[in-house]
């Protein structure tokens, strides 16, 4: 028996088809719902289901008036406010392409993605790096002006045509920009059943910022697609408060990376969550641990999802499927998964291999944009190749075995090495660098770098040379001066091996 699941064909896309207007489609049955809380300490900003495809459309006008065309790129350059996903659905209503980025990027790696997706207009919040450049900009209040402007018309076309651009970070070290299709919305349908058990009367409340591509789609979109009320918590909230505020605001569902879970474990005791059906998780692997103390503190399960930004969230456990011990639960229904081998043909089950989706799925990428060579090389004949390793088992279920590269996993976000090297290698005093993440303690990996060179550095120096490079997220967290680093018989560097060396300058995490 084989490694691929294959249980039916995935939701068809109509067409012609809009990204926007499908997410905002109850809006027409639900125009006094709440859509959106966004939740404080003090109370709650609330938005009905009519005020926001409102404000969405006014947006859409708003952007068209400043002489874009459908298919134009727009750079979103905005921080945790409810202009990102206003100015992100406006922009897709328009047939605009957004790229959302980071509000941590440094001015240097946002010239490299203008460079890249060549945007006709930089959206942008006060205080976020952006480096020196002709293109227009429009601020906050320019955005926040638009919202009242005559609704513009749903931009109908193509599902397969460009909707929007991510930004990720490849094996090769480079960021990728990943460009997705409208139709990809449509893939997320079905996470609703197997991963969510989501459905119009849910309050889904996600921990993260509404600027992190994980907050706006499972925060955000999938709840709108559905008619569900999107709980999202202020700027300044900390994990310690969220409790309080599942319990204030009715939250059914609540979603967030494995380290808010353990953060928020770490704190004062949680108070009853009556309406709290399960939590979700994703971003970074779940630990049992965590999944354990979560059940006895609050008697709900957490359900885990495993996905990336080239492909939306394909294997998952949900509340009708819960995963088996050790796995990371199954293909979901209308997904086509294989296990594939060094030779790209599917393993037999229980055997270890690269995890593979198929390329019809419709959450998959169209591309990278501006790559077609690195595009290629994740392709083995009729299947898109993670990066990841696993085997599946009799049931379909997946064990997750790791990375096949050297990805690093910060705080849920995946950093190149290379990438963190390559910023490093420039400082005086250092010969050779690498990194590598690791974990410090229960769900809590930070990057380390570990560099040779005729003397100690001074790490302050270290850390401020990074930050003026790399985003916070990506500078690494410690930094560890060496004789020599790893090299395996051929002198490739051996990132695995540099674990024994920081427990040996450490002692055991």
């Amino acid at each position: 028996m084989t490694a691929i699941f294959d249980e039916g064909p995935p939701p068809p896309c109509p067409a012609p088809f809009n990204l926007a207007a499908h997410v905002l489609g109850p809006a027409a049955r639900l125009p006094d719902k709440i859509a959106l809380a966004v939740i404080g300490l003090s109370g709650a900003e609330r938005w009905s289901y009519a005020r926001l495809e409102r404000a969405v459309r006014g947006t859409a006008t708003g952007l068209l008036a400043q002489g874009l065309a459908p298919g134009d790129r727009v750079l979103m350059r905005l921080g945790n406010t409810v202009e990102f996903p206003l100015a992100y659905l406006g922009a897709i209503a328009a047939g605009l392409v957004p790229v959302p980025t980071s509000s941590l990027l440094t001015a240097p790696e946002v010239a490299g993605i203008i460079a890249t997706t060549t945007p006709r207009l930089i959206l942008r919040g006060a205080g976020i790096a952006c480096p020196e450049t002709d293109l227009p900009i429009l601020n906050e209040a320019a955005l926040d002006a638009m919202r009242d402007l005559p609704p513009a018309d749903w931009h109908m076309g193509d599902p397969d045509r460009l909707a929007y651009v991510i930004y990720t970070s490849g094996s090769s070290g480079i960021p990728r920009a990943v460009m997705h299709a409208h139709r990809a919305i449509i893939a997320r349908a079905m996470m609703f059943e197997d991963w969510y058990g989501l459905t119009e009367s849910d309050r889904l409340c996600h921990a993260g910022a509404f600027n992190w591509t994980f907050t706006l789609g499972t925060g955000l979109l999938d709840p709108w697609s559905v008619g569900a009320t999107a709980l999202i918590p202020e700027a300044g909230v900390v994990p310690a408060q969220l409790p309080l505020l599942l319990r204030r605001h009715d939250a059914t569902l609540f979603a967030a990376a494995p380290g808010v879970y353990r953060k928020l474990l770490a704190a004062e005791a949680i108070p009853p969550l009556p309406r709290l059906r399960h939590g979700l998780a994703a971003g970074e692997k779940l630990s049992e641990a965590i999944r354990a103390r979560w059940h006895a503190a609050t008697g709900t399960t957490i359900h885990e999802a495993y996905g990336m930004s080239e492909c939306s969230t394909f294997i998952s456990a949900s509340p009708d499927r819960p995963a088996p011990p050790g796995t990371l639960g199954r293909p979901q229904r209308g997904r086509r998964v294989a296990i594939l081998g060094a030779d790209g043909a599917p393993v037999a089950r229980d055997e270890e291999g690269t995890i593979a989706v198929h390329r019809d799925d419709p959450g998959l990428m169209l591309g990278y944009m501006g790559a077609p060579e690195a595009t290629a090389e994740k392709f083995a004949g009729d299947w898109f190749l993670t990066g990841d390793r696993g085997a599946m088992d009799a049931s379909g279920a997946i064990r997750y075995l790791g990375r096949a590269d050297d990805m690093m996993n910060a705080g849920g976000f995946r950093v190149s090495p290379i990438e963190v090297e390559a910023a490093l290698a420039g400082h005086p005093g250092i010969t050779e660098v690498a990194v590598t993440d690791i974990e410090v303690k229960e769900d809590a990996r930070v990057i380390m770098a570990f560099y040779t060179g005729p003397e100690p550095l001074d790490a302050k120096s270290l850390d401020a040379h990074c930050r003026a490079r790399l985003a916070a997220y990506k500078c690494p967290r410690g930094f560890f001066h060496v004789e020599s680093l790893p090299t395996g018989a051929n002198g490739k560097l051996l990132r695995r091996d540099l674990r024994p060396i920081y427990e040996a300058l450490n002692g055991p995490a």
